[in-house]
């Protein structure tokens, strides 16, 4: 469509694809969130539930073998991105952007196990999907015009674990089945 308006009328449009994004306002619903997301609010939900219940054999389940790798990106890094191209980029075809490192989903689980305090068990299902095994964008164009992207995912990844707790109440954890 960017380009039919490019040719048509003249309009400088870009079509920007960006990666597997997360940040404020992130869906955290345990039924229909992104896999980010939803890796916070189940190992809160299960850490809130064991305490109160005083189980020690809770553990986490990860759909898959842990092994597919996914690149994230910041929302804020995706909105600095979408500043750079207004200023330095005017070609017709579309643009990847991505921050060019991938995490496998056993690092992410491990990471969002340390990051709340989760003590249990990390399981992966076998039996449900992996989904496709890698997904990394080709963000090298848009590095080699100069874009940094400034990538800080273990601070980005605690302060969307922060902002999920201060959004939700306990309460809201207990709703979810076990």
């Amino acid at each position: 469509m960017c380009q039919a308006h490019r040719q048509q009328y003249g309009f400088d449009a870009i079509s920007a694809m960006p990666t597997n994004l997360f940040g404020p306002n992130d869906n955290f619903d345990p039924e229909k969130s992104h896999v980010l997301p939803g890796m916070i609010s189940e190992a809160i939900r299960i850490c809130v539930n064991n305490d109160l219940r005083e189980k020690n054999d809770i553990e986490i389940v990860v759909w898959g073998t842990g092994t597919p790798s996914r690149e994230f990106l910041h929302c804020d890094a995706l909105a600095d991105a979408a500043l750079f191209f207004m200023q330095n980029y005017s070609d017709p075809s579309h643009i990847k952007v991505g921050s060019g490192k991938e995490i496998t989903m056993k690092q992410l689980a491990e990471l969002v196990k340390e990051m709340v305090g989760f003590e249990g068990e990390i399981q992966y299902d076998p039996s449900k999907p992996d989904g496709t095994m890698k997904k990394l964008l080709d963000s090298s164009k848009l590095v080699a015009m100069g874009w940094d992207p400034k990538i800080k995912f273990k601070e980005d990844l605690v302060d969307a674990y922060q902002r999920y707790l201060d959004n939700f109440e306990v309460e809201d954890f207990l709703t979810c089945s076990d």
